[in-house]
């Protein structure tokens, strides 16, 4: 039976704040699959960098969950590419973690995105129990869909994703479509890899109170609220919103006395580099008079902004899943998003929202307008996105995690030692 998981996620706390440096989907992801895993009986530790010294060691967040902040390099200064260069001390503090239990502390290691899998790949050897990763994202599909300024991933990272392919006892994939890039892009064994999609609470994100929404955050009750919500970093395409809104205005220039384009995030990744460069773009288009610029929120603020939103834009170049989607979604709001990744899973194209091929803002544009000013046509759309969202419930997430869990301990027990 299984009793106690090491879930690995280093290189970003599942207790930060989605949307504001490295924080986002994957943090959501890994505390809510534990909550669920916790509330089925088993329990979990959370191994992760310390970022502060003033994190405590271990924290206990939830019952069944507990949190291990291990001190691997500086606290602070340090971006996601440099993170490879400390995985040694991570590695010895996750190991140490074991010595001092009895044996058999840990039945399974779940380790998530590719510095976690490199860990994840020692800690299978060493504690005799079965790794199951999950990506996230994939070095050869973000590399392949660059986004203009961003660099490449390093070819360190790749050699480490086709070694944690080579060395985990089942892969999870978010879809259908990562699955067959894993198989086709890394040669992963088919039969070792399952698609578990990703949920939404439920709870937290609910439909039905827009009017609400705008009443708390300031927005008026008539407003066509255009909503890009993420980390402000070339990968996610803010700048392409932004694009989008000026040809909208400049189709339609009635459209100004009601648009407002809210976005919602920090800046993370190589956006770090040029903080300001979206709030310099609404300059340039002489949108500063209808774009608000929103630090990162809470997850129930967050609901509030969906709720709020006549439409949400997704645009990436890259997203193994879309979150934000299906969350907008789970409100009540229709979501116009790239057709890349995960997304066409996330959003149904032409029932719950729109699928955009190509990052074109005329594309956006022409694909967010109809939305903004067709209220008919949204009401009908809303309707269909909250029924397309309730079949992502954590819950079912959970379940199915758990029978990739069952699967990989099967296949370590045939394993050769």
């Amino acid at each position: 039976m299984l009793k106690r998981i090491a879930m690995l996620s280093a290189h970003t706390s599942p207790l930060d704040q989605p949307g504001d440096g490295d924080a986002g989907g994957m943090n959501v992801y890994v505390l809510e699959l534990s909550r669920q895993l916790a509330s089925r009986g088993v329990e979990v530790e959370i191994f992760t960098r310390a970022t502060s010294r003033h994190q405590e060691p271990v924290a206990d967040p939830e019952p069944g969950i507990r949190v291990h902040h291990v001190a691997a390099g500086p606290f602070e200064g340090l971006e996601k590419n440099d993170l490879p260069s400390q995985l040694c001390s991570f590695v010895r503090d996750v190991l140490r973690a074991e010595v001092e239990r009895e044996p058999g502390h840990f039945d399974l290691v779940h380790s998530h995105y590719w510095l976690s899998g490199q860990v994840g790949t020692v800690a299978r050897e060493r504690w005799g129990v079965p790794l199951v990763h999950t990506m996230h994202t994939m070095a050869k599909v973000k590399n392949a869909q660059l986004a203009e300024g961003d660099s490449p991933e390093p070819i360190g990272r790749v050699y480490g994703e086709e070694e944690i392919v080579r060395l985990a006892d089942q892969l999870v994939a978010n879809t259908s479509e990562e699955r067959r890039e894993l198989i086709e892009l890394y040669d992963a064994d088919p039969d070792r890899v399952a698609v578990v999609h990703p949920g939404v609470d439920l709870e937290v994100f609910k439909a039905g109170r827009q009017d609400v929404a705008r009443k708390m955050l300031g927005i008026p009750s008539d407003a066509a609220l255009l909503l890009f919500a993420g980390r402000i970093q070339p990968l996610k395409a803010p700048d392409v919103v932004l694009n989008a809104a000026a040809v909208m205005l400049e189709r339609d220039p009635g459209l100004r006395d009601r648009l407002v384009v809210a976005i919602v995030g920090g800046a993370s990744g190589s956006g770090l580099e040029h903080p300001t460069a979206l709030s310099d773009l609404s300059t340039s288009l002489g949108l500063d008079d209808v774009v608000r610029f929103i630090p990162t929120v809470s997850q129930s603020e967050l609901a509030d902004w969906y709720a709020a939103a006549s439409v949400v834009c997704v645009p990436s170049y890259n997203e193994s899943f879309g979150l934000v989607a299906i969350e907008a979604q789970a409100c009540g709001t229709p979501v116009v998003a790239a057709r890349v990744g995960g997304l066409p899973t996330a959003v149904s194209d032409g029932v719950s929202g729109v699928l955009v091929d190509g990052h074109d803002p005329a594309d956006y544009a022409s694909a967010l307008h109809p939305l903004l000013v067709d209220a008919e046509l949204r009401e009908g759309m809303s309707h269909k996105a909250v029924h397309h969202a309730e079949s992502f419930g954590w819950d079912v997430t959970a379940e199915r995690t758990l029978e990739v869990y069952a699967d990989a301990i099967a296949a370590y027990a045939k394993s050769p030692v």
